[in-house]
């Protein structure tokens, strides 16, 4: 299910020096910004806690995720390079995995990492929520790795209506719309860091059962559609 050299090409894709160099500007904004707070208020639990989770997990997260998901496959889609791997005798699902454990791992990197350094620097890990956050940032990465492959897959605008999600639906109506946050990946991964941190900093509009079933769901459904798609745009080039 995993295949070497398709990761190599992926990950030498997503980590050229232009894409690189965006996926690091968020988590170095996060840092910069996390210690001007530190050195402005001091430490101060309650705003470390806003600064993770208004920034770090509702922006930088889905953002990159949005970046590494969509650039694990869409480029390739886009300028009929993926005929060249799909010519390669590989399973369509095996394609998709991989690149999608590629997607994964970057965007783990560059927002848990700076999310776990900014969380340190802001109030030293007072009641654990620089490790609660860092954990939902490490299992949004996954359910949002998958949606964005599944999009990069389906659509050309892939990028665009990544951050309409992420900037508009997360951002947006889940913060006016009580309803809208049980469909959010951000709302299912604080429910996890609920559970580490200590006391009422960290708070989720969805329980922790729920949160787990909606993550894993999503994350096997949008990985196993994408495959599907993959499939069907063989045979269509193949007609």
């Amino acid at each position: 299910m995993y295949d070497p050299t398709v990761a190599r090409l992926t990950y030498r894709a997503l980590l050229g020096r232009r894409r690189a160099l965006v996926l690091g500007a968020l988590p170095l904004l996060l840092i910069v910004i996390s210690v001007a707070v530190r050195a402005l208020t001091g430490a101060d639990d309650q705003t470390a806690s806003d600064v993770l989770g208004g920034f770090a997990l509702a922006t930088m997260v889905p953002i990159i995720g949005v970046i590494a998901g969509t650039g694990a496959i869409g480029p390739e889609i886009d300028d009929g390079s993926v005929v060249y791997l799909l010519s390669k005798p590989l399973k369509r699902p095996t394609i998709i995995f991989t690149k999608l454990i590629v997607a994964i791992a970057v965007t783990m990197v560059f927002s848990a990492v700076p999310t776990l350094i900014a969380g340190l620097i802001l109030n030293g890990n007072g009641q654990q929520v620089a490790v609660a956050y860092t954990v939902a940032a490490l299992v949004s990465s996954i359910a949002y790795s998958a949606l964005f492959l599944l999009l990069g897959t389906v659509s050309r605008h892939a990028v665009v209506f990544g951050l309409v999600y992420a900037l508009v639906w997360e951002a947006l109506f889940g913060s006016l719309v009580p309803g809208a946050r049980t469909l959010s990946v951000q709302q299912w991964s604080l429910a996890v860091a609920h559970k580490i941190a200590d006391g009422p900093l960290v708070t989720s509009e969805v329980g922790l059962p729920t949160a787990t079933v909606l993550l894993v769901a999503v994350t096997v459904l949008a990985t196993w559609y994408a495959g599907q798609k993959l499939r069907s745009l063989t045979l269509a080039g193949e007609e």
